[in-house]
């Protein structure tokens, strides 16, 4: 993947290229969810998204170097980066503690309504227009995920409402990025999310610090590389396409995951996890053969977002 690396008013839009960083995505999220199953069985959450953090930053240094070093990551809006992190973050907490409060099912279900408040959201405060064919797709996703995790829907329960809110925060989140693109590098991006994120991090990672034995570390690496840059991915993709465009492809994760586990784990791949992947394939189809007959304006440097 080429390395150039400018905010979105300098980009020409391509859904080509978007596929390919979201391709990107999705080969390092698949990664690091093995490597996550085999860290979090020792250690703490919180420590290990520390330690992501913190090696993120040495892990992109050398990008850093290359585009100019320290003095090129600075930033007129670091209220919006601050304002994104503390938001990622917080969804990444509460979607943690929704896990331990209702069944794994009904969480990735819920999880998986982020692109519906992204479409709506990007409309909202993007300007991005939201064609029928785009929330036919995004409702195809929805519906595939369902099938394939089937959760149950006879009651609400705190849980589900702490996942919803980590759904609606990662949108939040997803949103923030689409906009600080249009204003900075995603490599400026990406450093200020690790500085920000390991500051934020730090104080629960010192209260439940255990150093991880010698045989953990390789995962923990691994997740700190694939936490790294596959943010850096999606950022990319946003670069090259609407987050409505964007944010969909990300269901393929879904049926991949299933595929994963049946080849690693094996875990069985029954005929409702094929029925809801050819509904998500169906839709992220449609998605993008109607994203490909027109052009993705940019987006103007002086444009009011939130």
């Amino acid at each position: 993947m080429a390395c150039h690396d400018e905010p979105m008013n300098k980009v020409e839009p391509s859904l080509s290229k978007a596929a390919l960083w979201m391709g990107g995505w999705l080969a390092l999220m698949l990664t690091m969810s093995v490597a996550g199953r085999a860290a979090t069985k020792e250690v703490d959450v919180f420590q290990i998204m520390e330690i992501r953090a913190v090696l993120g930053i040495f892990l992109i240094y050398p990008l850093i170097h290359r585009a100019g070093g320290l003095s090129a990551m600075r930033t007129n809006v670091l209220g919006q980066h601050i304002g994104r992190n503390v938001v990622h973050y917080a969804a990444q907490f509460a979607w943690f503690f929704a896990l331990s409060m209702i069944p794994l099912a009904q969480l990735i279900s819920i999880e998986f309504t982020m692109p519906i408040w992204t479409a709506i959201l990007a409309a909202l405060f993007l300007g991005e227009r939201i064609t029928t064919m785009k929330l036919f797709s995004v409702v195809l996703g929805i519906i595939g995920v369902a099938v394939i995790v089937r959760p149950s829907l006879d009651h609400v329960d705190p849980g589900q409402i702490i996942a919803l809110t980590a759904a609606f925060g990662f949108a939040i989140a997803v949103i923030m990025v689409k906009g600080l693109t249009r204003r900075d590098s995603v490599l400026t991006i990406i450093f200020w999310m690790l500085i920000i994120q390991s500051a934020l991090g730090l104080v629960p990672a010192i209260l439940v610090w255990e150093w991880p034995r010698a045989g953990i570390w390789p995962w923990i690496i691994v997740i700190a590389i694939c936490g790294t840059f596959s943010h850096y991915c999606m950022a990319r993709a946003m670069t090259y396409a609407d987050a409505t465009i964007v944010v969909p492809m990300d269901f393929l994760r879904v049926p991949l995951s299933a595929l994963l586990a049946w080849m690693l784990y094996n875990e069985g791949v029954d005929a409702w996890t094929v029925a809801g992947a050819v509904l998500i394939l169906f839709g992220n189809t449609l998605n993008l053969r109607d994203a490909g007959t027109a052009r993705v304006p940019p987006a103007k440097k002086d444009r009011p977002h939130s």
